[in-house]
């Protein structure tokens, strides 16, 4: 392709993401399935297309993606959840590509166990996006999101530090599965260690994360830096990434200032945008190329690899999670314990999930761009290296679009969903001890006598604490009257609402007023409508905030 094509592309796809955003807005169906779609539909046009480059997608799209997937986890949740993340994201990875590996080399003719556990590990690995932006949506209970975060962040590691393993089987020409342990081990723990190291150099720099513009480029380039030293020394670039953006976005609010935060939650979420668009148009654009290499297998042969893999994947993970989820609770009632209660301040042990939660959990599978990038790494050498490719593009499919389209009417179908109130209580909760504290230092500041802090400027702060807590706790005792989980209708606080974008806006009109009669330059007028800008951001846009 000439550069003007590669640019008619890129504004294409630009434009194509656009819209699908506003589709999803307006209907609700899940973004990537959608552009997934697009991609397929736009793979047997006439015209230019783009071959989907896994070295570029491994260095430059997947670290990102996850870095920022990371950052807006929190690790204390997972940590929390440690157990249930762990077997998925590590125990059922490995038992998913092993039975793939021995399925293949038992009853697809000349395939080879190696080249089974390659393609194991390529479709082990859910893709959380598709679920995760649907599960907020249709309000998945906070668990299961920190569930699905944990496990794609983890399994990622696990799956492409398994396929490395394969591949090298491949090329040794045996595959041996203390070998297999050992590197997965070393890969792991060199990852892991890799990642810590990298967080504690972030944090180091702690002085230019207080500058926006300095924050940003620190932030960017620290996933490909944590991915880049972990690949040169043979180690988990993945899980670098993961562990060292789940450590810096712990320590963010601690290190950096309010101005830098805004400015990189901006940079990111535009990045994440247009990655994770261009990469599910680029899986859509693969299909025509890949079902056309497909010749020299027979139909006996793809039947069996396609039933083998989905068959592993569709039925491998709900199983997993009855017998991890709900064997062990049923045990242990039948052996006259007791059904543990809701641990709303995490200080127990992690509970055990419920028959609704293990549902939507098995359903929330789907698989994405790991699952092909991964499965382009195999060597063209490898063998039955096409068939392996488009049984990983059929689960990207099938999961993708079959899960992603009716993920949120089972998710509705069970009745699970959040519990707004709680939620909304502990934030209220949370507001009101931040300004008690705020006072507080008020009233030491106003003992201390310091000289250049008038009684006037402490009064007038105090008092527009005193309101804002004020109204924290009416907000308070509204939801403490509730008994359902839904927020209540308070036409009092939505008309202060709106009250108070109706005063932003006016001030915003007549600063434009101003400027346009010629009486305020336009760098004036930046200052003072970002002013505005910050005031309105903090206005909620459902009561919940």
């Amino acid at each position: 392709m000439s550069y003007e094509e590669i640019l008619l592309f890129a504004l294409g796809a630009v434009a194509v993401i656009i819209v699908v955003h506003w589709v999803t807005d307006k209907t609700g169906l899940p973004a990537a399935v959608l552009l997934t779609l697009v991609g397929i539909g736009y793979s047997y046009l006439p015209g230019p297309n783009l071959v989907l480059d896994e070295h570029l997608i491994l260095m430059f799209v997947l670290p990102p993606l996850l870095y920022n997937a990371a950052l807006d986890s929190s690790l204390l949740d997972i940590r929390r959840n440690m157990r249930t993340v762990i077997s998925l994201s590590v125990v059922l990875v490995l038992i998913t590509a092993l039975l793939i590996g021995y399925g293949f080399s038992l009853w697809v003719a000349g395939a080879t166990l190696a080249a089974g556990v390659a393609l194991g590990a390529a479709v082990a690995p859910p893709d959380p996006v598709a679920a995760l932006a649907v599960g907020r949506k249709a309000g998945l209970p906070g668990k299961l999101i920190t569930l699905i975060q944990g496990e794609g962040l983890l399994n990622d590691a696990t799956a492409l530090t398994l396929l490395t393993v394969a591949i090298a089987a491949h090329e040794d020409g045996d595959f041996s599965f203390d070998n297999a342990v050992g590197r997965f081990v070393i890969s792991a723990a060199g990852g892991v260690l890799i990642g810590v190291v990298v967080a504690y150099v972030v944090r180091f720099l702690k002085p230019l994360r207080h500058d926006p513009l300095s924050a940003n480029a620190l932030s960017i380039i620290t996933p490909l830096a944590a991915f880049l030293v972990a690949e040169h020394w043979h180690l988990s670039g993945v899980l670098a990434v993961v562990v060292a953006g789940l450590m810096v976005g712990h320590d963010t609010p601690r290190y950096t200032t309010g101005a830098s935060r805004l400015q990189t939650a901006a940079v990111w979420r535009l990045i994440d945008f247009l990655l994770e668009g261009v990469v599910f148009l680029l899986i859509g654009q693969q299909v025509r190329g890949i079902v056309s290499s497909l010749h020299e297998y027979t139909w006996t042969q793809i039947t069996i690899a396609l039933a083998v893999t989905l068959g592993v994947v569709l039925l491998v993970r709900p199983l997993w999670l009855v017998v991890t989820q709900l064997l062990p609770r049923q045990l242990h009632l039948r052996l006259g314990g007791q059904q543990d209660d809701d641990d709303p301040d995490g200080s127990r042990r992690e509970s055990a999930l419920s028959g609704r939660e293990v549902t939507a959990l098995s359903w929330a599978g789907t698989r994405g761009v790991i699952t092909l990038a991964a499965i382009f790494i195999l060597p063209q050498s490898f063998p039955n290296r096409d068939l392996l490719v488009f049984c990983a593009l059929v689960v990207v499919l099938v999961t993708l679009v079959g899960q992603g389209l009716t993920f949120a009417p089972l998710v509705r179908r069970l009745g699970l969903r959040a519990d707004q109130t709680d939620r909304a209580k502990l934030r209220n909760e949370a507001r009101s001890a931040a300004v008690v504290a705020a006072l507080h230092r008020l009233d030491d500041i106003q003992e201390e006598q310091h000289d250049n802090v008038e009684d006037e400027a402490i009064e007038t702060m105090r008092k527009q604490l005193e309101i804002r807590l004020d109204r924290y706790r009416r907000r308070l005792d509204l939801l403490e009257q509730v008994e359902s989980t839904e927020l209540p209708e308070s036409p009092q606080y939505e008309a202060a609402l709106m009250v108070r974008q109706a005063v932003i806006d006016a001030e915003r009109e007549e600063l434009l007023r101003w400027r346009d009669a010629g009486r305020l330059n336009d760098d004036s007028l930046r200052v003072l409508n970002r002013e505005l800008d910050h005031e309105e951001l903090v206005l909620p846009k459902r009561p919940s905030h």
